[in-house]
């Protein structure tokens, strides 16, 4: 079970590892390069000294780093420019890269999916593209047509359950991705009713996502059709409820839910 950068998006890096330590993760993910122009990330490609801490407290941990974030796909993608981050990744022992896909020219945006699968699969990373609903990849289908067209070991899709909910996929969409393209898959619930606004399935996917368990996802039949013992990460940020608990009680709460829908035993 993994501690998805946006869970804890305030606490750096180094500081992650040790909440995963003590509230029962397995692994975390960092995010090197924001989602948006001026929101948070911790770019440690870009300080030598930072990545080689981070290195260390990593190696000397049982926790390990996951994946990284985030690789958008727009327009002017250039797959030179992101060289560094694929390399710190790589030395920090990661296995996937989150990959966001904004261009609507599907034709471009295919072949820079391919372009940056290659670099991946060059530095032993997957390139874990995630459908979401207000972007040029908007449900699990697109996805899949789009990873398609790539070569290599580097293919892969990831599955949120927030955006299977809130987009036009189906079960039967996220049965027929192929297994190997699957390496892990992000859990969190949401509200009922669902968003049909694109700013507030925005808002809430960035802001609002609910425990396991607590909101209208239907997690479990999500759950049964993924491949058996697919790495999770817990995707769920919530400053509000956060703030209230404290966040020691918060992660040992989402563990527990996130253990609960699995079906998994909680220990913590």
């Amino acid at each position: 079970m993994g501690l998805a950068a946006l869970t804890v998006l305030d606490t750096p890096p180094i500081e992650q590892v040790g909440l995963a330590e003590r509230h029962g993760f397995d692994t975390i993910g960092i995010r090197l390069l924001p989602a948006a122009p001026g929101t948070t990330a911790y770019p440690l490609h870009r300080d030598r000294a930072a990545l080689t801490d981070l290195r260390r407290r990593l190696d000397d941990s049982s926790v390990d780093l996951f994946d990284i974030e985030i690789i958008r796909l727009g327009a002017d993608f250039d797959v030179a420019a992101y060289e560094s981050v694929l390399a710190a990744g790589a030395e920090l022992g990661a296995r996937a890269v989150l990959v966001g896909g904004d261009d609507t020219d599907r034709a471009r945006l295919t072949e820079s999916y391919a372009h940056l699968a290659g670099a991946c699969a060059d530095h032993g990373l997957v390139a874990s593209l995630e459908f979401m609903p207000w972007t040029a990849v908007p449900d699990a289908r697109a996805a899949v047509e789009i990873v398609s067209q790539a070569d290599g070991p580097a293919r892969s899709v990831l599955v949120d359950a927030l955006h299977v909910d809130r987009s036009a996929t189906t079960l039967d969409d996220l049965a027929a991705i192929p297994m190997e393209w699957l390496h892990y898959a992000q859990l969190c619930d949401g509200r009922i009713p669902r968003p049909t606004d694109p700013s507030e399935m925005i808002r809430q996917a960035r802001e609002e996502r609910l425990p396991a368990g607590e909101g209208g996802i239907d997690l479990r039949d999500i759950v049964a059709v993924l491949p058996p013992g697919l790495p999770i990460s817990v995707e769920l940020p919530n400053e509000p409820r956060r703030r209230a608990v404290g966040t020691g009680p918060w992660l040992d709460h989402l563990v527990a839910t996130a253990r609960a829908v699995l079906g998994a035993p909680v220990t913590l």
